[in-house]
């Protein structure tokens, strides 16, 4: 197997913004807010990168916004096929005191991929995808057609379900229907996006599907039909969940890429995850900029 992991999808800047307390409809809530690297398939390249060669394959804006981003990722190791254009997207990120996040996102640039080629997979072992990629713009239409290519060129595909609002905007039946015709080696869900996809009453044939439940234990379920349970650590000082499910995919697909087992992938999952919920946006630590 050869060793890149490419990611195809969405870099855009977060602006996370942390309530001191309930949001006051109609009137004033004191609240912190920062600005933050975001992005479904950039925040999986970015954490993945510690471990695997990585490709990002996305749209950004041709603005210092967007330079910022991309130097970002090149920083993080990161090798950045972005197409420049138009303006970089944002995305407003609410985030309430017990760490749930609600996205309001802009995606300008991001949804605006051109022409993918087959030389987009050369030396990639994994294409990861996010399903956000797969709504609206020309990016649809370009991931589509990357998801081709590596059907046809034996790459093997993961895929993200990422949001019950996108399954639901996209079809549900459309989405299962991709699936089945991909047949992806892992499939990465929540509960509601389980739930949307009517996962539990009907599985899908050929593909691992990792079911994320936050602190309780996560769920790999096999093709086979045997399932294994992992318990959650317990993690202290949870602030905001923002980017761990993309940190548990990259932790996730770098242990399957390295060979280890599905405990072992779990576990390196959950790592990853941890280490993005005490802090704004998907970061490990500090964000780009706090806006006082």
């Amino acid at each position: 197997m050869t060793s890149r992991l490419a990611v195809v999808g969405d870099l855009i800047e977060d602006v996370v913004v942390w309530p001191d307390g309930p949001v006051r409809r109609g009137s004033d809530t004191p609240s912190r807010v920062f600005r933050s690297r975001g992005g479904s398939a950039a925040n999986v390249a970015v954490a993945a990168a510690a471990f695997v060669p990585t490709r990002f394959l996305g749209g950004v804006g041709a603005d210092p916004l967007g330079d910022r981003l991309v130097a970002e990722l090149e920083h993080a190791g990161v090798q950045v096929r972005a197409q420049r254009r138009g303006r970089t997207g944002t995305i407003v990120v609410l985030v309430d005191v017990d760490g749930e996040r609600t996205f309001l996102p802009d995606r300008a640039a991001a949804a605006d991929l051109g022409e993918v080629t087959v030389t987009d997979l050369d030396d990639v072992a994994v294409l990861h995808v996010p399903a956000y990629g797969l709504l609206g713009g020309r990016t649809a239409s370009s991931v589509r057609t990357l998801l081709t290519l590596a059907l046809e060129r034996g790459v093997p595909v993961s895929l993200d379900a990422s949001s019950w609002a996108v399954l639901r905007e996209l079809g549900v039946e459309e989405v299962r229907a991709l699936v089945a015709r991909v047949r992806p080696v892992v499939l990465f869900a929540n509960a509601e996006e389980a739930l949307e996809l009517d996962l539990h009453r009907r599985p899908l044939d050929g593909t691992t599907v990792v079911l994320k439940a936050g602190a309780a234990p996560t769920v790999v379920r096999l093709p086979s039909g045997r399932e294994l349970v992992v318990p959650v650590d317990p993690v202290p000082g949870v602030r905001d969940s923002t980017g761990a499910g993309d940190a548990f995919a990259a932790g996730w697909l770098s242990a399957m890429m390295a060979g280890l087992d599905d405990r072992a992938r779990v576990h390196r999952a959950h790592d990853l995850a941890r280490r993005v919920l005490a802090s704004p946006g998907a970061g490990q630590g500090s964000p780009t900029q706090e806006v006082v």
